[in-house]
């Protein structure tokens, strides 16, 4: 006979998990060590798998573990996801959207739509995760992000999402204010100066990667910055150049930091899209922000 998981022992293996012990689990669910100590311990017998390693300073997932957890920790994403979404189709317009935005998105895009959005839903909570799309992949996938708004460049993620173009944003190469090569006119000029760009995974800097071999013109990146914020620090800080929106420009904040050099090679416009699982069904207040975030790119 197969052996029925119930909810309450996937809330305690979780909680296990998230937290690195029985004990602080225990606290996070507000239960008795020995309640939560049982719940793992029928999960383990019934599943026939051990779990966990037990140690001395907490517990570590097995190989098992790992792979449960990965369903565990969606199944209950999901079950929050159904519960607020039947709330909100009752009327009661609350509950909490979870959004991954590009770095470029949040400076320019984010506040206009949050604001009006916020305005019309006071008492929904939002959390917004910045990076890009790479960073956000196994979040979308267990469901602790709704959907993104983010470069995306060919890759093996085709078929699990959809991608809905939204907009282009045209990029240029930066400097700081007074560097030497500011007056350079072609990438070839730039070649021997030290470069950082964000890690060339899935987005537009792999598209940038591609390009600059086609043209046999491959800048010195010699730092590869995780976040947007970095690479602007660097930058507006140093003798690094980068690729970056070309709106930063114009920015009332980085403006006078940030100084474009005005190539005569054309770079390629960054397309950003909507993405999102194939197999999600949103609820009417992640629904209702998207297409507020559509009515803005229009």
């Amino acid at each position: 006979m197969t052996f029925q998981v119930k909810l309450h022992q996937i809330r305690a293996f979780v909680a296990v998990t998230q937290s690195g012990s029985i004990r602080g689990a225990s606290r996070a669910l507000n239960l008795s060590q020995p309640a939560l100590t049982k719940s793992i311990k029928e999960l383990e017998e019934g599943m026939s798998a051990r779990l966990f390693i037990r140690r001395s300073q907490g517990v570590a997932l097995t190989e098992c573990g790992e792979s449960f957890y990965q369903h565990a920790r969606l199944i209950l994403e999901e079950l929050r996801a159904a519960q607020e979404d039947i709330l909100q189709r009752q009327g009661q317009l609350a509950g909490q959207i979870n959004i991954g935005l590009g770095a470029s998105v949040s400076r320019t895009l984010m506040p206009r739509v949050i604001t009006a959005f916020h305005q019309k839903h006071p008492q929904v909570k939002m959390r917004i995760m910045e990076g890009q799309l790479v960073s956000m992949i196994n979040s979308l996938r267990q469901g602790e992000l709704d959907f993104t708004i983010n470069t995306y460049y060919q890759g093996p993620y085709d078929q699990e999402f959809s991608f809905e173009r939204l907009f282009e944003k045209p990029f240029a190469v930066f400097a700081r204010e007074g560097h030497p090569a500011i007056n350079a006119r072609s990438i070839t000029e730039l070649l021997h100066y030290n470069w950082t760009l964000p890690t060339p995974r899935g987005s537009y800097y792999k598209q940038l990667e591609e390009l600059f071999q086609k043209r046999s013109q491959i800048p010195n990146i010699s730092v590869f910055c995780e976040t947007f914020s970095a690479c602007i620090s660097l930058v507006a800080q140093s003798d690094f150049l980068s690729i970056l929106p070309a709106e930063l420009g114009q920015d009332p904040i980085l403006a006078h930091r940030l100084k474009q050099i005005n190539i005569v090679e054309t770079l390629p416009q960054a397309t950003y899209y909507l993405i999102q699982r194939r197999d999600v069904t949103q609820s009417p207040l992640t629904t209702a922000l998207i297409n507020q975030f559509r009515r803005e790119c229009r």
